[in-house]
């Protein structure tokens, strides 16, 4: 009996899923431990290892699953369809995060990152106003996951693309 292939769409939802999982475990620790408020980037580095890895993983599990077989287009397929739907489920985290488990979090992240800006003497008070205004405007949760996806999409191309080229096997 001849094992049914899955499209690169539907194979890609568990490693989706399974990246957005560890997309909200490493922002969970960030908030709950107190280091998303002082606006560390460590743990971000995290997440750019584990994204390009799992990426690959699942195109390289998905050539194996198609007996051996890739095409670039298919590995372009299941690599972007991670990275989206995994970016899909840290912006509804995000939402949930932001706007429901703690609505002034944003209020309080903005305040530590203008003591900050203070703390840098070459910053003016206009140069500072400016710099608030402008994360601000980025600090929407929804404009962010907007964005996140986007970039997301835009590195799960690239990783796909390098990934693919190496692992391509056509019939």
């Amino acid at each position: 009996m001849e094992e049914q292939q899955l499209s690169p769409g539907k194979f890609s939802v568990n490693y989706g899923l399974i990246l957005g999982v560890i997309m909200i475990a490493i922002t969970a620790i960030t908030y709950f431990s107190g280091i998303m408020e002082k606006g560390e980037q460590w743990p971000n580095f995290i997440l750019y290892i584990i994204f390009p890895v799992i990426i690959i993983y699942s195109i390289n599990r998905y050539k194996k699953h198609n007996g051996g077989l890739l095409t670039l287009i298919d590995a372009i397929k299941v690599g972007v369809a991670v990275a989206v739907i995994s970016a899909l489920i840290s912006t509804a985290f995000n939402a949930l995060l932001f706007y429901v488990i703690d609505p002034y979090l944003t209020d309080r992240i903005m305040d530590i990152t203008r003591e900050k800006l203070y703390e840098n003497p070459k910053m003016t008070e206009e140069m500072i106003d400016k710099t608030m205004e402008t994360i601000k405007k980025f600090s929407n949760p929804w404009l962010g996951g907007a964005i996140g996806i986007g970039l997301s999409a835009l590195f799960g191309l690239i990783y796909s693309v390098i990934g693919g080229l190496v692992m391509k096997k056509e019939a």
